[in-house]
């Protein structure tokens, strides 16, 4: 468990930061700060793959999964104008899109390991990209998935429709955000590339 303390110690500075960040926009709306830090943990998990292997790199996802519980519990009590600051459905999409991208990223990373240096992580947060945003804001916000009356109440507001990126046809709010999102994890993802490559030039290939 030592030796793999600063990559859990990094995930979950990564988790507590992208919940806070959350709450500060940007672009009218269409990004929050969070955006920008929450794509940092799928470096976290590549980092620790390729330094200890797969089976290191998921404690790490599930250390940054509870620290995520953690995370909404303590929203969830905490009431804002409109209600609480994590709302269940955001609860849920988050830890259900947080631990299957991840894993995946994972996986796909450990099957591709043995190839050029920046195949792996590319590929491997790619995918985990698309997933992870697919998934959290399909079940935060969609019509077609319901948590209850109650529940949907608190993210109606991301059904209002307007322009896809403030310029295109007419869809509902959360399509946007969504695009929004997974742009900029693609973004980082890229730029991630650097620190990976400094971090693991000298770093032996494992295959754990």
């Amino acid at each position: 468990m030592t030796r793999i303390l600063p990559g859990v110690i990094a995930m979950a500075a990564v988790v507590v930061a992208s919940n806070v960040l959350v709450q500060f926009l940007l672009l009218d709306g269409l990004l929050t700060w969070g955006a920008f830090t929450y794509p940092i943990a799928f470096l976290v998990t590549d980092l620790m793959n390729r330094f200890y292997g797969a089976a290191a790199a998921r404690r790490v996802v599930l250390a940054g999964f509870v620290t995520g519980v953690a995370c909404s519990l303590i929203g969830s009590q905490i009431m804002l104008e409109f209600g609480p600051a994590v709302p269940l459905r955001i609860g849920v999409a988050s830890g259900v899109a947080f631990l299957t991208a991840q894993l995946l990223d994972v996986a796909i990373f450990d099957r591709l390991r043995q190839g050029t240096w920046w195949k792996a992580p590319l590929a491997s947060t790619l995918v985990g990209s698309i997933i992870d945003t697919a998934l959290f804001f399909s079940i935060a916000f969609s019509a077609k998935i319901s948590f209850g009356e109650n529940a949907d109440a608190s993210t109606a507001w991301a059904l209002d429709p307007m322009p896809f990126m403030t310029a295109g046809p007419e869809m509902p709010l959360w399509i946007t955000l969504a695009f929004a999102d997974w742009g900029v994890k693609i973004a980082v993802a890229l730029i991630a590339l650097i620190p990976f490559r400094v971090a693991t030039r000298n770093v032996t290939i494992k295959s754990v």
